[in-house]
């Protein structure tokens, strides 16, 4: 499953993301028109939150309008009208560019806060903008806020 946000959705685009799905984010701006062609180009099922685009539309097929006003409702709203599992496969992703993370090299944790190297047991880096990631507190922190939306999906 692949998934476009809108602008109005970037937020949610990193939390997609941080579930191990492929997610591309609409540049800020794009017009309606392009948003489409890139989704159907893509294979992607846009995400929106513009309720006057969405109504506007004939072909509502692989678009899913959002109504939520906060995280946990869009959490639940994502998974009840798409089917997201929200530990599909978490950390797997760069959350940055969309990029399949991979085992960064031996020398890459260096690079860490040594703080961070004491505790770390996986590092992984992003082919693409080489940011790393390791198993920090924050991971634990977004860990847990995707197991409580994947066990409230249907709440």
């Amino acid at each position: 499953m692949k998934f476009l946000c809108d602008e109005m959705l970037k937020g949610m685009a990193r939390w997609l993301r941080a579930a191990g799905y492929d997610v591309s984010v609409a540049a800020d701006g794009m017009s309606d028109s392009t948003l489409l062609q890139l989704a159907k180009k893509e294979g992607r099922t846009l995400l929106t939150r513009d309720r006057r685009f969405f109504q506007s539309l004939n072909d509502t097929a692989d678009i899913v309008l959002l109504e939520c006003n906060d995280q946990d409702a869009c959490f639940r709203e994502i998974s009840n009208k798409v089917g997201v599992d929200w530990l599909h496969k978490p950390f797997t992703r760069c959350l940055a560019c969309n990029t399949v993370l991979l085992e960064a090299p031996a020398q890459d944790w260096d690079k860490m806060p040594p703080q961070s190297r004491a505790k770390a047991t996986r590092l992984l880096i992003c082919p693409k903008c080489r940011q790393l990631f390791w198993d920090g507190s924050h991971v634990k922190k977004m860990k847990d806020i995707l197991e409580s939306a994947s066990r409230h999906a249907t709440a």
